[in-house]
């Protein structure tokens, strides 16, 4: 069985999708599982969490995309070539590898746009161009033997997203308890559907034999409220008043009549409640680590240790509901 790719997906920006990315990537490293972070939003906010000032000037000279994912997908761009045979990871730690982000990546959503209906005249470019993420993805995962990968993506329902959401096993949605993730969530259900069900009807059309695509499956696992506030224990009202309806609108939008059976799920769809870590987000984004990983060297001194140790757990009990919906192996 491959490694799942799981997507975590918003159209409404602002709401800690890439701080879970980068957490989760090294929770699951913790957990002995090697982790392919896959960074594929053009704002490439993923690459600037993972690696220093210094070390992104190396990998964004002018002119040289060499080592990023518009350096994979550039000669396929230019029509000189298909993706990059041997497509660049950084390796972060060794149990994590990075797909490195890069603003350039924006300058491929025309083509995808423009590739997408020539699928369903079975035009092998086209296929080439909307598989790329998932068969650059899929190179990296084999040589070095990722169990999972995890995809950040920018908040926006445009063509890169939705080649991206192609190559998706499963799909989960952080959020924030507020209006706007609500009209997001209407937005986001019936997009995901319509692009599902436009990758099954164009893989019939495939005209070559050993062109190897993904099944589009992009399964809704799940949702993970960001940002949670809480008084005494217990979600504060303004927060209480959103996250009451989520669960429902959840249901209606993303899952939809095809994933009813969803619903039995002991523990519904949420995913898990990951707390606002205030005055540890900041300090976790200068030592360059996960909040879980700070110590008293990086100022988590006193009552700061106890929010590093709630937030170990927060993130590992999210991290066990994924893979236990993934059906990811956790080592012992």
């Amino acid at each position: 069985m491959s490694a799942p790719i799981i997507a975590f997906f918003n159209n409404k920006g602002g709401v800690g999708k890439t701080s879970l990315v980068y957490h989760l990537s090294w929770m699951y490293a913790d957990m002995g599982l090697k982790v392919l972070s896959s960074d594929l939003d053009p704002q490439a906010n993923l690459t600037a969490s993972f690696l220093d000032e210094e070390k992104l000037e190396d990998f964004w000279p002018d002119g040289d995309h060499s080592k990023t994912i518009y350096g994979s997908i550039e000669p396929l761009l230019r029509g000189v070539g298909d993706i990059a045979e041997n497509p660049y990871a950084e390796e972060i730690d060794e149990r994590i590898h990075l797909i490195i982000g890069d603003l350039a990546l924006s300058r491929f959503e025309d083509e995808l746009s423009q590739q997408w209906p020539h699928c369903l005249d079975g035009k092998e470019r086209a296929f080439r161009v909307e598989s790329a993420f998932w068969r650059i993805m899929k190179r990296i995962m084999d040589r070095s033997s990722i169990d999972v990968a995890l995809i950040d993506l920018g908040p926006n329902l445009g063509a890169i997203n939705r080649s991206i959401l192609i190559a998706a096993d499963y799909l989960v949605v952080p959020l924030i308890p507020d209006l706007f993730s609500l009209q997001g969530l209407k937005n986001l259900g019936p997009t995901v559907r319509e692009w599902r069900n436009g990758w099954q009807e164009r893989l019939k059309k495939n005209p070559v034999r050993d062109l190897e695509l993904p099944r589009g499956q992009m399964t809704p696992i799940g949702y993970v409220m960001m940002q949670h506030a809480e008084k005494m224990g217990r979600p504060v009202k303004a927060y209480r008043r959103w996250a009451e309806r989520i669960p429902l609108v959840y249901s209606e939008e993303v899952l939809g009549k095809e994933y009813r059976l969803m619903e039995k799920r002991e523990k519904g769809n949420q995913l898990g409640l990951v707390k606002h870590y205030r005055s540890l987000m900041p300090m976790a984004q200068e030592a360059k680590k996960p909040i879980f990983h700070l110590l008293a060297a990086d100022g988590a001194i006193g009552s700061h240790q106890k929010g590093v140790s709630e937030a170990r757990e927060n993130f590992h009990q999210v991290a066990l509901e994924m893979a236990d919906r993934c059906d990811i192996a956790v080592p012992e």
